[in-house]
């Protein structure tokens, strides 16, 4: 059987987390889609269209890997897109309950649908795209933490403002 997996999130921005994540994903599933969600309940730093084109940017490695952006429940993109799995990123204790909360309420809307979750390697454990934006709001240096692409990004998103 053919395993389609979508990995949402907002991805604001991208960090070698999320890359690590895809990375696992993409050898354990034939087909990947990293699906970016628009989610009006936050305010975003970059476009969708900048959160998808950067995606893209560098996830080119994984032929098995498709970027998409979504603006609608997550099951039901996941229903168009023929998607089998849920993958969801788990860095510590305290995203679990809520992860915990997120794949009751899918599996209760789309009990088709299974939600794995994968850990990130130990050194990105700690990093969320809304400790990125803050650090490199106030101009520390973040390109350990993000793809070269998404540390320029950044550094002129922050010139401008």
């Amino acid at each position: 059987m053919q395993i389609t997996a979508i990995y949402p999130g907002t991805f604001d921005p991208i960090t070698r987390g999320h890359l690590d994540l895809i990375a696992r994903a993409s050898r354990l599933y034939q087909q990947v889609i990293v699906a970016i969600a628009v989610n009006s309940g936050k305010t975003p730093l970059f476009s969708l269209d900048e959160r998808v084109a950067l995606v893209k940017a560098v996830t080119p490695e994984f032929p098995n890997v498709r970027v998409i952006g979504f603006d609608n429940l997550l099951v039901d993109c996941a229903r168009e897109q023929g998607a089998h799995v849920i993958v969801r990123g788990l860095r510590a204790v305290s995203d679990f309950e809520y992860e915990f909360q997120l794949a009751g309420m899918n599996r209760r809307l789309a009990p088709q649908l299974e939600t794995v979750f994968l850990t990130p390697a130990e050194q990105y454990e700690f990093i969320s795209s809304s400790m990125i934006r803050e650090i490199a709001r106030l101009k520390g240096n973040v390109s350990d933490f993000v793809p070269d692409i998404v540390n320029q990004y950044l550094i002129d998103k922050f010139r401008e403002k």
